[in-house]
């Protein structure tokens, strides 16, 4: 039996070199590029029976050219750089990866509400460049006013995996959470998120962060 061909259309940003490839290649008869512009994809992924994209968009007119295409695997989490319809039609499954960034995103944002809140890289600057705080009058120095998070509500819209652990962090700090979502589950350590809906979130937040896939209904 053939070895399949496998073609990665944006291998740098999953493997900037400090990886092996060599799982991969033990399946079949892989070629990589590090990058993919869009007009370049279905020359690229020709006969290719397995396509690994990251961000590199697979829309419904190069699915429809890929006739030998079985399987599209998203090195991400979101699929709204794949045709889903277009791949149902013609039998190409496609999967995603839905949980390998869900701390280090969460990490992100709350280290974005922390830049803002209390402004440590003007602080830092001032600090460094102007003198002012061993050249000021208090011992409590501030560029900007300071806001502290307990007690304030953070809005999160889209309550998958990274949603939850960015409540999780959220609720550490003694903030209230509001959720918004297609679907309200219940989730073991954060009963006291309240559910409301979309309107009211954006009322009651002082914070919101998208968690959220990229729909119709979002963009």
């Amino acid at each position: 039996m053939a070895s399949p061909r496998i073609v990665v259309l944006d291998s740098y940003a999953a493997n900037p070199g400090d990886l092996s490839w060599g799982a991969l290649e033990a399946l079949g008869d892989v070629t990589l590029y590090d990058r993919t512009p869009p007009e370049t994809v279905a020359e690229r992924a020709a006969g290719a029976e397995i396509v690994l994209a990251n961000k590199a968009r697979l829309d419904r007119q190069a699915l429809t050219a890929l006739g030998d295409l079985k399987y599209v695997g998203v090195l991400a989490t979101g699929v709204n750089n794949i045709d889903l319809e277009a791949a149902e039609e013609r039998g190409i499954a496609v999967t995603n990866v839905p949980s390998y960034s869900t701390h280090s995103v969460a990490q992100v944002a709350f280290a974005h509400i922390l830049a803002h809140v209390h402004a440590v890289e003007r602080h830092t600057t001032s600090v460094v460049e102007g003198g002012r705080w061993s050249a000021g009058p208090d011992w409590s120095y501030t560029v900007t006013p300071q806001t502290e998070l307990a007690g304030k509500t953070l809005g999160v819209v889209g309550f998958g995996q990274i949603g939850q652990q960015v409540a999780r962090v959220a609720q550490t700090f003694g903030m209230h959470v509001h959720v918004h979502s297609r679907t309200e589950r219940t989730v073991a350590g954060l009963e006291a998120v309240q559910w409301v809906a979309a309107d009211d979130l954006f009322r009651a937040s002082d914070v919101l962060v998208l968690a959220c896939p990229e729909t119709p209904d979002t963009r």
